[in-house]
């Protein structure tokens, strides 16, 4: 896991950012935003690329919603289509104060989201900010 966000971005070919509610409702929105977004940008719904993200930015909504979430305030959905087929997903939420939490114990209560985004994310990493932090993934999309 890398702890910040890079510097070094490509030019992105497209890019979605958008504020959602930070609620259930909202990170199941995310999720199928991402989904339109990546067949608009020609990677089919029903394609591997476009499930990979889409679960990688349903759990990072999830996150957002469950564990960022401050009573009237937002999260940020970002994704970046990255020249040679990377689509980059950042998802802000307001909430600076809880650090990322990986499970490591097997009868430990959550955090296992995080091991299938390390999973399928070529990179990830999660950057504070001035208000809340951002966590990021990179994801191959060929």
């Amino acid at each position: 896991m890398n702890s910040e966000i890079s510097t070094q971005i490509p030019t992105p070919l497209g890019e979605l950012s958008l504020r959602l509610s930070a609620t259930p409702r909202g990170a199941r929105l995310a999720r199928r935003l991402t989904a339109q977004q990546l067949d608009a940008w020609g990677y089919p719904h029903d394609g591997e690329a476009s499930d990979t993200a889409q679960h990688v930015v349903a759990e990072l909504a999830a996150n957002a919603v469950t564990h960022g979430r401050v009573p009237g305030r937002d999260f940020g959905l970002r994704l970046l289509l990255l020249p040679e087929g990377t689509l980059r997903v950042e998802v802000s939420d307001a909430r600076g104060d809880r650090g990322l939490r990986i499970v490591r114990e097997a009868d430990a209560e959550g955090g296992r989201g995080l091991i299938l985004v390390a999973v399928l994310a070529r990179t990830w990493g999660v950057v504070e900010r001035d208000v809340g932090k951002t966590v990021w993934a990179e994801i191959p999309l060929g």
